[in-house]
C-alpha cells in the first residue's frame, strides 16, 4: 500500500520561536517540510500552493486554524479537489518558552497527528422548534414576541399580570411547574394549577378555569424566572437556556440562541455502558452507587439491578467512567486505549530526540487549561521545554490509571491543572489512590504527582518551573489491557518491594474480610457477586475469594444476613492475589440415612440443639431425624411415614377383559 505524500509547513510566527525542521519532519513521517514566516499573511501563497498540490498538508499553527480551513475549502471549490488539511499547535505549547528551545517536545506533539482516534458514536437529535418560555413579567412576553415568527412559542407565567393582552401566534398560560425532565428535542413538562388565557372579551384579559394538572412536551426551554435553575449543572443541559430577566443583553442573546436550537443535531455518545458488568445491585441488594453519586447532570438513574445512562442528558464529563470499578461505564471520546497510546507515544518520541532530560507531563482540559497555557505563552514564561501538555475533554476524565501509566512509561513527574477540586470530585479520589501507591515507591515519590488548583498564570508558572525530580521512577514498561490490568502492571514496576498497599475508601481494589464466627456459609454472597470474586466449592461448604476480581462494590456485605462481611480496600501485588484463597470452610454434615454429605455440620447441629425438647413439632425423635437427612432421604422418609398425606393407599388392581367374562 502506497502512503499518501505528506507536507509539513512550519511557521516561525514573526521569528518568535525556534524550530528544528528535520526533527519535525521525521516526527510526522513527512516527505517534505517547509519552514517559513508570516504564513497567514504575506506568505499565504506557500499554504495555497501545497493545498493545491493535493498532498496531505500539516500546518503547525492552531491560532489561524479557521483561516487555513477556509482557504482549503476555497481551493477545493476552485480546483474541484479535496485537499486534506490538519492543523496542530506547537507555538503556545512548545514554541514560546523561556527555555528558548523545545525541539524534542515539538517533535512529540507533532507526532500525535499520526495517531488516529476512533470515531465517537453519535445520536441524532431533532428539534422542531417547540419552545416553552418560563417567566413572571413582560420580559417573557417580549422574548416570545421576537421568537414567534421562528418558533412555536408557549409562555408559562408563574403569576397573573394586571395588564395582559393576547399575542398573535403565542400561547399564554399560567400555572406552577411541578416536574421537568429530558433535554433538547424531548423535554417533558408537568404543570399544576394550569390555566389558559381567555382570548375573548374587551379590556385586559384573564385566565380561564383552573385544571389540577397538565402535561406537555417541547424541544426548547427558556427560563426567565430569575429563580433557581431547573436542572443541576444547568449550563450543560442541551436545549435549556437560562437568563436573568433583568439582563437586557442576556435577553437579546437568548433569542438568537433559541433560534439556533431548531433543526437536526448530532450528539456524541460519550459513555459506552455494558449493563451486564454493572455492580449497582443484585436481587435488590444495593452495592456500587459511585456513578449515581457523582454525575453532575443527573443523567444516571437506577434501573433495579443496573443503572441507566441517558445519552441525551449526559454532558460528557466522564466522571462515571473514572469511578466505575467494574468497567461497565467506559469513556468513548476518546476511549482509554487511545489515551494510553498517546501517553506512550509522547514519551517515546521525546526520548528519541532528547536522551539527557526526562520529560514531565501536564494534564489539562481543552477549555480552561489550554487557555491558561496560551496566556502564559503569550504574556509570561510559557511551558518549560521538558513539560509536555496532555489535553483531555474534561480533567475529571483523568483516573489513577492514566496517572500511573504516565509515571510507569517514563515521565518523571505528573502535574494536573484544574480550577478547584471539591470533596465530591472524582479527581480527588484518583489523586488519593495514587498518593497511597506512591508512598511505597521510594523516598519523596509522592512529590512526583502534583495538583495545581489555580486560575492565576503567575502561580501556575511558579509551580511548573519548580521541578522536584529529574530521574524517572523506573524503566518504562509496556502497558496493555484495561485500567485494572494496566494499574497492576504499572505499580509493580514502580514499587520498591512487592506487597500490599492500603487504599482510601471506595477504591476499586481490595479484599473482603469474613467474620467466621458469624458466617454460616449460606453462600448468598456467592450467588450475587457480579465479578465472581466469590465462589463456592461443589464438594464441601466453602467460601473462596479471588482478590484481583474484587471491585469493592459492597453487594456481598449488604447481602450477608449475618453481617459477617466487611470491605478492605487495598492493592495486593503478590501473586497469590491472582488465585483463589479460602475465607471460610467447614465440615459437611453426613446424612444419617445415606451418609451423603450435605449442609454445614455446625449449622445442622445448632438447628438440632435448638429444636430438641424446645419445639412441640419435634418432640418425636423421628421428626428430629428428618433435619439430619439430605433432601432426597427426607422426602422418602416423609412419604413412608404412617398417615403420610403423600400416600394414596394401595394401588388398585388393574382390570382386564378376563374380569368381565
Amino acid at each position: 500500500m502506497i502512503s499518501q505524500k505528506r507536507t509539513l509547513i512550519l511557521c516561525k510566527c514573526d521569528s518568535s520561536m525556534k524550530l528544528d525542521s528535520q526533527m519535525a519532519k521525521e516526527s510526522v513521517d513527512a516527505d517534505q517540510v517547509i519552514e517559513t514566516d508570516y504564513l497567514c499573511t504575506k506568505n499565504v501563497q506557500v499554504a495555497e500552493e501545497v493545498l493545491s498540490s493535493g498532498k496531505e498538508t500539516l500546518i503547525a499553527c492552531q491560532q489561524q486554524a479557521s483561516f487555513f480551513e477556509e482557504l482549503s475549502n476555497e481551493i477545493a471549490l476552485e480546483k474541484n479537489t479535496t485537499p486534506k488539511l490538519t492543523t496542530i499547535d506547537i507555538r503556545d505549547r512548545a514554541g514560546w518558552t523561556d527555555d528558548v528551545t523545545a525541539y524534542a517536545k515539538q517533535a512529540a506533539l507533532l507526532s500525535e497527528v499520526k495517531l488516529k482516534s476512533p470515531l465517537t458514536p453519535i445520536r441524532e437529535i431533532t428539534s422542531e422548534g417547540v419552545c416553552l418560555i418560563l417567566g413572571s413579567d413582560e420580559n417573557a412576553l417580549e422574548v416570545a414576541t421576537k421568537l414567534k415568527d421562528e418558533l412555536a412559542v408557549t409562555v408559562l407565567m408563574s403569576k397573573d399580570m394586571g395588564d395582559l393582552s393576547p399575542i398573535n401566534e403565542v400561547n399564554i398560560c399560567s400555572g406552577k411547574l411541578k416536574k421537568v425532565s429530558g433535554s433538547l428535542g424531548k423535554f417533558k413538562i408537568l404543570v399544576s394549577e394550569y390555566r389558559e388565557l381567555k382570548l375573548h372579551g374587551r379590556g385586559s384579559v384573564s385566565f380561564g378555569e383552573k385544571r389540577k394538572e397538565a402535561s406537555s412536551e417541547c424541544d426548547i426551554i427558556i427560563d426567565l424566572r430569575g429563580d433557581n435553575p431547573l436542572f443541576p449543572t444547568a449550563g450543560k443541559r442541551d436545549g435549556y437556556l437560562r437568563r436573568d430577566p433583568k439582563d437586557r443583553v442576556g435577553l437579546e442573546s437568548v433569542v438568537l440562541d433559541a433560534i439556533n436550537l431548531k433543526g437536526e443535531f448530532e450528539k456524541p455518545v460519550y459513555v459506552h455502558f455494558e449493563e451486564a458488568k454493572c455492580a449497582h445491585s443484585r436481587a435488590s441488594k444495593i452495592g456500587c452507587s459511585r456513578c449515581l453519586d457523582i454525575c453532575p447532570t443527573n443523567a444516571i438513574s437506577s434501573n433495579g439491578d443496573s443503572v441507566i445512562i441517558d445519552p441525551y442528558v449526559c454532558a460528557g464529563c466522564g466522571s462515571c467512567a473514572t469511578v466505575c470499578p467494574s468497567g461497565a461505564a467506559t469513556y468513548d471520546d476518546p476511549p482509554f486505549h487511545f489515551t494510553l497510546n498517546r501517553i506512550n507515544n509522547l514519551r517515546s518520541i521525546f526520548g528519541k530526540y532528547d536522551r539527557k532530560v526526562e520529560p514531565r507531563i501536564l494534564f489539562v482540559d481543552k477549555d480552561f487549561g489550554v487557555e491558561l497555557i496560551t496566556i502564559s505563552a503569550r504574556f509570561g514564561k510559557g511551558l518549560p521545554a521538558d513539560l509536555i501538555p496532555f489535553d483531555v475533554p474534561n480533567i475529571e476524565l483523568i483516573s489513577h490509571a492514566e496517572i500511573l501509566t504516565a509515571l510507569a512509561s517514563g515521565f518523571s513527574e505528573v502535574i494536573i491543572l484544574t480550577k478547584e477540586v471539591s470533596s465530591l470530585n472524582s479527581l480527588k479520589l484518583q489523586v488519593d489512590i495514587c498518593m497511597s501507591i506512591l508512598a511505597h515507591c521510594g523516598q519523596e515519590s509522592q512529590t512526583r504527582l502534583r495538583l495545581i488548583e489555580t486560575m492565576d498564570p503567575e502561580i501556575f508558572e511558579n509551580e511548573i518551573y519548580s521541578k522536584h525530580h529529574k530521574a524517572k521512577i523506573s524503566e518504562p514498561v509496556l502497558l496493555l489491557g484495561e485500567k485494572r490490568e494496566v494499574t497492576r502492571t504499572a505499580v509493580k514496576a514502580m514499587v520498591e518491594s512487592i506487597g500490599t498497599i492500603e487504599l482510601p475508601e471506595t477504591s476499586p481494589y481490595g479484599q473482603i474480610l469474613v467474620n467466621t464466627d458469624k458466617c454460616t456459609l449460606c453462600l448468598a454472597c456467592v450467588s450475587l457477586c457480579p465479578t465472581n470474586a466469590l465462589e463456592d466449592n461443589a464438594d464441601r461448604p466453602e467460601l473462596n475469594f479471588t482478590e484481583t476480581a474484587c471491585i469493592q462494590c459492597g453487594i456481598c456485605s449488604t447481602t450477608c444476613p449475618e453481617q459477617a462481611i466487611t470491605l478492605s480496600p487495598r492493592l495486593n501485588l503478590n501473586n497469590d492475589a491472582l488465585g483463589q484463597r479460602t475465607l471460610n470452610t467447614e465440615e459437611p454434615f453426613e446424612c444419617i440415612s445415606c451418609k451423603r454429605p450435605f449442609g454445614v455440620k455446625s449449622t445442622i447441629e445448632k438447628i438440632v440443639s435448638k429444636l430438641e425438647n424446645n419445639h412441640w413439632m419435634y418432640q418425636d425423635s423421628k421428626k428430629l431425624e428428618l433435619v439430619k437427612m439430605c433432601d432426597d432421604c427426607r422426602v422418602n422418609a416423609q412419604y413412608h411415614e404412617e398417615n403420610s398425606p403423600f400416600k394414596y393407599g394401595e394401588k388398585p388392581k388393574i382390570r382386564t377383559t378376563d374380569d368381565y367374562q
